[in-house]
């Protein structure tokens, strides 16, 4: 189950932060979540550490593209994360927390029609390039008389699986990977179940700013500095709005899984049987698509509002 925690808004405005311990940089890129790569750095639980990622199209695009540069991208190369960090005594069967505590964005993005990409894929063949300049003091991206609150939030955090595998990163899988799901901004913790020792983490895939369903396939993407904190932990949350990830290749699936999630979540911490567990989710809880355009997998979350429990 991956879960995910949202105690105070994102913000996108650059901080100096004085935590940093460990530093991954964007020669540490790579496209797939495997045990197989080398761990770039070791920390313990409680450490942080600041990832350097390259935007999703792994440097091909930039300030100067137009729609041609669209026609000529390599996605074998496309949405690179970065890492993996080993974190000592993380053992299968073991949750990995994550708390995002900083994201400094760059001063541009893109956004993209990738012909054979996106839920209308059907309806828009043809290339097309957005370049925006994003104005990070006063926090919004401009398309045309309208402006578009910055929400930065890091698309893809996972770690790897339990075997041989090696997985591609642009699908999410059960155990994280490109869940592009906008309310992992700042201040937000989740909740990875680890799948080999060590849990090899990896992160990458800036957006600036996203919809939910990131209908047609891409976000405002950017280059990105996330600061996380990682520490070995049990999902139990007792602030904000708690959440849960549905993953599947069919999007009704999804949704039953993330409901499934819920439910069990609710039984295991707050002590209702079953029964108003389910209740409890259809009255107070909601359900969104997250993400509907990285094949083969679709993600649905249930969000609910820890508020509605007294002390």
């Amino acid at each position: 189950m991956i879960s995910t925690e949202t105690r105070t808004k994102s913000s996108s405005r650059s901080m100096a932060p004085a935590w940093n311990n460990f530093h991954v940089g964007r020669d540490c890129g790579h496209c797939k979540w495997s045990r197989k790569i080398t761990p770039k750095l070791t920390v313990a639980s409680g450490q942080t550490v600041t990832f350097d990622a390259i935007d999703s199209s792994n440097g091909q695009l930039n300030t100067g593209s137009d729609a041609s540069a669209i026609k000529t991208l390599d996605l074998g190369i496309a949405n690179p994360v970065f890492g993996p960090i080993f974190v000592e005594d993380a053992q299968p069967g073991d949750v990995l927390k994550v708390e995002v505590l900083n994201l400094e964005v760059a001063d541009w993005g893109w956004s993209a029609i990738i012909p054979g990409f996106g839920l209308l894929a059907e309806d828009f063949p043809e290339p097309e390039i957005k370049i925006w300049s994003l104005d990070r003091e006063k926090g919004y991206a401009q398309f045309k008389d309208m402006r578009i609150p910055l929400r930065p939030f890091l698309g893809c955090m996972g770690l790897a699986p339990g075997n041989d595998e090696e997985l591609s990163t642009v699908p999410p899988t059960n155990h994280g990977g490109n869940m592009d799901c906008r309310e992992l901004g700042v201040g937000s913790t989740v909740y990875l179940p680890v799948q080999t020792a060590g849990a090899f983490f990896s992160c990458g895939d800036g957006h600036a700013a996203q919809g939910h369903g990131e209908v047609c396939g891409t976000a405002i993407e950017t280059p990105i500095r996330a600061t996380l904190r990682f520490e070995l932990s049990n999902p139990i949350p007792d602030l904000g709005t708690y959440g849960v990830l549905g993953v599947s290749p069919d999007i009704f699936e999804a949704a039953k899984i993330a409901t499934r999630n819920l439910v069990q979540w609710l039984v295991s911490t707050k002590g209702l049987t079953p029964n108003e567990a389910y209740i409890l989710a259809s009255v107070a809880a909601d359900l969104k698509i997250a993400e509907i355009v990285n094949v083969p997998n679709f993600e649905v979350a249930m969000t609910l509002p820890l508020g509605i429990f007294s002390k």
